[in-house]
């Protein structure tokens, strides 16, 4: 009894298995029709009730998906083959190559010194400035449209100590400097009154050649740097010139000019009279 009933369970046990469309054969698919009977025989053993030891539970040979355990060097990846580079900050958008920004006090100094008589104009900014992220693409604009000028940027937030040093205390700030000349003018405007930049930048635009070095920045601010403990910059003041010694002037004796030709002494203002007086009294003496 017990002989047929496990005939009747595998004669079932395939029965369902070849209606059941989503269960995987036990055979490969490379070899139907063609495995040998031993294949089949074990695979008929396997899932006997009576030589199986999971009691009465078929084995099921499921397809290997070859899914990569965790920590696997062969682990599943997605390469889109883009690149995300560094966002850029609102100051480094739309820069022109005659723009840049400054690094420190000494590179300010040697900028301003090596520009010759080309115009420089020195735009002091700050990262959280709202007024100075609006005028910036002006300013680029205008850079664009001016390519012999040079635009060195000064980040106050990263050169405070350069800054308190060099007086400057609003933003935006513009300084204007070309060769010889030393510093042109200094203001302060907004994206309202850009107009002043405007005007400043037609005005020292034209080329002009100064007669002597390079001026750069003034005496009292490159001292003001080197005096700055913060700063690693170093100065040294122009020798000044000894004055020249003063010279006595010898002159001649004063001579008094000669009065008349009798060299008399002239009467004085009160004791002059007139011509016509002079006349009267002549005429009266003849008539006598």
């Amino acid at each position: 009894m017990a002989e047929l009933l496990s005939k009747a369970n595998l004669f079932s046990y395939f029965n369902q298995d070849q209606h059941n469309k989503s269960s995987i054969s036990v055979f490969p698919k490379s070899c139907a029709g063609s495995c040998s009977m031993k294949l089949r025989s074990q695979a008929l053993r396997l899932s006997s009730p009576l030589t199986s030891d999971f009691h009465g539970h078929g084995v099921v040979f499921q397809e290997n998906k070859a899914i990569p355990k965790r920590g696997s060097s062969s682990k599943f990846s997605i390469s889109t083959g883009l690149r995300i580079g560094k966002a850029q900050r609102w100051w480094e958008k739309g820069l022109q190559p005659n723009m840049r920004e400054v690094a420190s006090a000494q590179d300010l100094v040697e900028s301003l010194w090596h520009a010759g008589d080309k115009l420089v104009v020195v735009d002091f900014f700050s990262p959280g400035c709202g007024g100075c992220k609006a005028l910036h693409p002006k300013i680029c604009q205008l850079a664009e449209m001016n390519p012999d000028v040079q635009f060195l940027q000064v980040n106050y937030e990263e050169h405070k100590s350069m800054c308190y040093s060099l007086n400057v205390h609003v933003l935006p700030f513009f300084r204007f400097y070309r060769g010889a000349h030393g510093r042109l003018c200094s203001f302060s405007c907004t994206n309202a009154t850009i107009k002043k930049f405007k005007d400043a930048l037609a005005k020292h635009t034209p080329d002009r050649c100064g007669l002597g070095p390079t001026k750069g920045l003034e005496e009292k601010e490159l001292l003001a740097l080197a005096a700055n403990k913060d700063l690693s910059f170093n100065y040294t003041p122009k020798p000044q010139p000894m004055p020249a010694p003063a010279v006595e002037e010898v002159g001649l004796a004063e001579v008094p000019p000669p009065h008349s030709i009798l060299n008399l002494p002239l009467p004085l203002p009160s004791t002059l009279k007139s011509t016509q007086e002079i006349e009267d009294k002549t005429l009266v003496s003849a008539g006598r």
